[in-house]
């Protein structure tokens, strides 16, 4: 019999959302552990050199008091910093994630989640060196590292041929070689510029017609405020409507609130890459993949623009920098059939107002909660509402427990729920600036 370790809740995951959680957690009275290796995904799936869209005041992780933001580290780090309009390197939000790590969640454990399954009394999870944890509640914050997403076009290639732009931290690899990126947002002409930067020979393929690069930032007047008012992840009312009531957007019919995640904040790489990009290599816009196939130990794609003419492109190698589809299917820590007991909407979870799935006790945050919550959970600006309301949740809910019908297959019930004017309160907190 394997001798199982307890604990209330377990969290996967230690990006800005599963380390904020944790700060919060740490001022409650809750038992909890944290897996994975501190800003993984942001120090081994981010180009080095790439610059974060959000501002410097949007950046900051969240602690339970307010404290030690992503100011007052470059503050003591004497680093470059404004609130507004100096953008953020990603060497220094790692390094600040880290930071913070060690501070407030020094309890984290470097340590790999590999199964996640169902038992009588909640979950059992299990790590990569073989220890069980029995708790009651799982939370995922493992970010977007396992929904890389490459389209069907290309998919049929090998990975000597193509691969996604989330693989590298670095390209120097490709220095003289001949490198074609696909795709017209941020992540694209981040590692096109990194790539040309490190003296590769570059082309940008993309369907859109121009690349929407964002304004560079300018002094705002009252008026502006008024007209188009500044949010963490942009300007305008309708994000300040997402931002700031993510509890009325959940209230939004299913199919609106999927429209308005895919559409809002769409392709938009920083203003500070276009002096890198811009005229320095070729950009085959407004066109459509028809074909990619090798030719010897290369790759060519086969383009049609909107008239139907033809032209293709050959190189060494190919990155996708066609984003990120969450999809549970991918996440393999998902056991005995868990990920098909999640009921879904477009592959993404179905979550409650407490960002639980269908099954009772599992919790997921971040891109995971994007089509329940809105566009801001696709940022790590959404990591305070997340933590604060999460952490409300879990610490109500901490002595309830999990009753089961006959089987985990079954239906299984939280005992409880708060009162009429608690649900009340936390509406109008939710309309809240976060």
């Amino acid at each position: 019999m394997v001798n199982k370790t307890r604990t209330d809740v377990v969290i996967i995951g230690s990006g800005p959302y599963g380390l904020s959680l944790a700060a919060h957690l740490k001022s409650r009275d809750i038992k909890w552990r944290i897996f994975g290796k501190p800003m993984h995904t942001w120090a081994t799936q981010m180009p080095a050199g790439m610059r974060l869209k959000s501002e410097g005041f949007a950046s900051s992780l969240s602690h339970p008091d307010g404290i030690f933001t992503l100011a007052d580290y470059c503050k003591e780090k004497n680093i470059k910093y404004a609130d507004i309009g100096v953008p953020v390197t990603i060497e220094t939000f790692i390094s600040y994630g880290q930071e913070f790590q060690r501070r407030f969640v020094p309890e984290l454990e470097d340590k790999q989640v590999v199964g996640v399954s169902r038992t009588s009394s909640g979950f059992d999870v299990t790590l990569d060196n073989g220890e069980v944890i029995a708790c009651s509640r799982v939370v995922v914050a493992s970010g977007i590292g396992h929904f890389s997403y490459i389209p069907p076009e290309l998919s049929g290639l090998s990975e000597n041929l193509i691969t996604h732009s989330s693989r590298y931290s670095g390209v120097q690899q490709f220095k003289d070689q001949d490198v074609i990126v696909v795709g017209a947002g941020a992540s694209a002409l981040d590692i096109a510029e990194v790539l040309y930067l490190e003296g590769a020979r570059v082309q940008l393929v993309a369907r859109a017609k121009t690349i929407r690069f964002h304004d560079p930032p300018r002094p705002r007047s009252f008026m502006d405020d008024y007209r188009s008012p500044m949010t963490g992840v942009g300007a305008g009312w309708k994000l300040y409507f997402y931002v700031n009531t993510p509890g009325l957007f959940y209230r939004l019919p299913e199919d609106l609130r999927l429209k308005i995640v895919k559409n809002t904040l769409g392709p938009a790489p920083g203003w500070f890459v276009r002096q890198n990009t811009d005229g320095k290599f070729p950009f085959h816009l407004g066109v459509q993949i028809v074909k990619a196939e090798p030719r010897g130990d290369r790759v060519a794609l086969e383009l049609a623009d909107s008239d139907g003419n033809k032209s293709t492109v050959e190189a060494d190698h190919v990155i996708a920098a066609t984003g990120f589809r969450v999809d549970l299917e991918r996440l393999n820590f998902l056991r005995g059939g868990l990920s098909q007991e999640i009921k879904c909407f477009e592959r993404s979870p179905i979550l409650s107002k407490k960002f639980e799935s269908s099954v009772p006790g599992l919790y997921f945050v971040g891109t995971a909660a994007a089509y329940s919550f809105g566009p801001m959970m696709r940022f790590a600006f959404g990591a305070e509402y997340t933590a604060k309301k999460l952490t409300r949740y879990l610490y109500r809910t901490r002595n309830k427990k999990l009753v089961l019908n006959d089987s985990p297959e079954k239906e299984v019930v939280m005992q409880g729920r708060a009162d009429k004017k608690e649900m009340l309160a936390e509406t109008v907190n939710s309309g809240r600036s976060v």
